[in-house]
């Protein structure tokens, strides 16, 4: 990263220190502000969400993944995957790239859902947001939509970029593929249906690739589901990439391991490989849903698997 890139980013994060201060219980940061060339992104937390630990890989061996569990100092049975969201403001657009899992009272967890509060914490008035892209249509990246008085606050000429692929796939989702925890596959269709039928107006499609903004490309890249997306980011030099559900914490050592969310997990290993050695040879960063919080880091190769290399944090 530039000295100038970092010079802004400070920047970015001294203008942060103008916003409300979060509430007096939040415990650690749930929001980190960074400069690509001249786009503005903020990664904000959405909480997290505990999950089976099974989910990670359910095409290997329990051994092997609990020696995994292990030798990264994690539970052996559940614990909290990050739901990371991202702000990204490009000339007089602003872009929130996924909206959380929302309040769903019926999913009882109370630790997810976040969003809202954290974005009007950071000074982020839902009424300025003018575009926002969906990696995909699973109910922690819609929910915060859905949340009671949202809506209303939103622009009424709101842009919401999704791939067709996606929408298609939730007329009829095959979950003949998944390993999910009870309840999860009725709780996505939900989701998925409500949204739909909530913001059908708002949606703008596209087939392969937009562009969003000025530096701003949502891609199709399938495998999570038929219409995942990523979202690359590049001014001045700078890149990031939006990852969505891509890639998970398991995924750099071994990323051929199944993630129980994966519609097609065959399909997904494989864009995964091909965006991390992608990752790998631009130097580019990577920001991922589910990765640790603010999960804003490198990927390096490592034989033929890979290393991720999170970012010093800039105060």
């Amino acid at each position: 990263m530039t000295a100038k890139t970092l010079a802004n980013r400070q920047e970015t994060n001294t203008s942060q220190d103008r916003a409300p201060h979060a509430a007096p219980d939040e415990l650690v940061p749930s929001r980190y502000a960074l400069k690509i060339g001249e786009i503005d992104v903020m990664v904000v937390s959405d909480g997290v969400l505990p999950l089976p630990t099974a989910m990670l890989a359910h095409n290997v061996d329990a051994s092997v993944r609990a020696t995994w569990l292990k030798d990264m100092f994690l539970p052996p049975d559940a614990f909290d995957w990050a739901l990371n969201v991202v702000v990204v403001r490009s000339g007089n657009q602003t872009i929130l790239v996924d909206a959380g899992l929302g309040l769903d009272p019926d999913l009882h967890l109370p630790r997810a859902g976040q969003l809202i509060k954290r974005l009007e914490a950071a000074g982020i008035d839902l009424g300025s947001v003018t575009d926002v892209v969906l990696t995909h249509m699973h109910m922690d990246h819609v929910g915060g939509l859905l949340v009671d008085g949202v809506k209303e606050q939103l622009r009424p000429d709101l842009r919401i970029h999704v791939a067709a692929a996606e929408v298609k796939f939730w007329e009829q989702p095959d979950f003949s593929h998944v390993s999910m925890p009870p309840g999860f596959p009725d709780a996505l269709r939900s989701a998925a249906k409500r949204f739909r039928k909530e913001y059908e107006s708002h949606l703008r499609l596209f087939d392969d690739e937009q562009e969003i903004a000025p530096g701003v490309v949502a891609s199709r890249t399938g495998g999570h589901t038929p219409g995942h997306s990523v979202v690359r980011v590049t001014s001045g030099g700078d890149r990031l990439t939006f990852a969505g559900d891509l890639v998970f914490q398991v995924g750099f050592e071994h990323p051929e391991w199944y993630n129980g969310f994966e519609h097609d997990p065959e399909e997904s290993a494989r864009v995964r490989i091909k965006l991390l050695r992608e990752l790998a040879t631009t130097g580019g960063l990577l920001v991922a849903t589910h990765l640790p919080f603010p999960s804003v880091g490198h990927v390096a190769a490592d034989g033929d698997n890979f290393r991720w290399v999170p970012v010093f944090w800039d105060y």
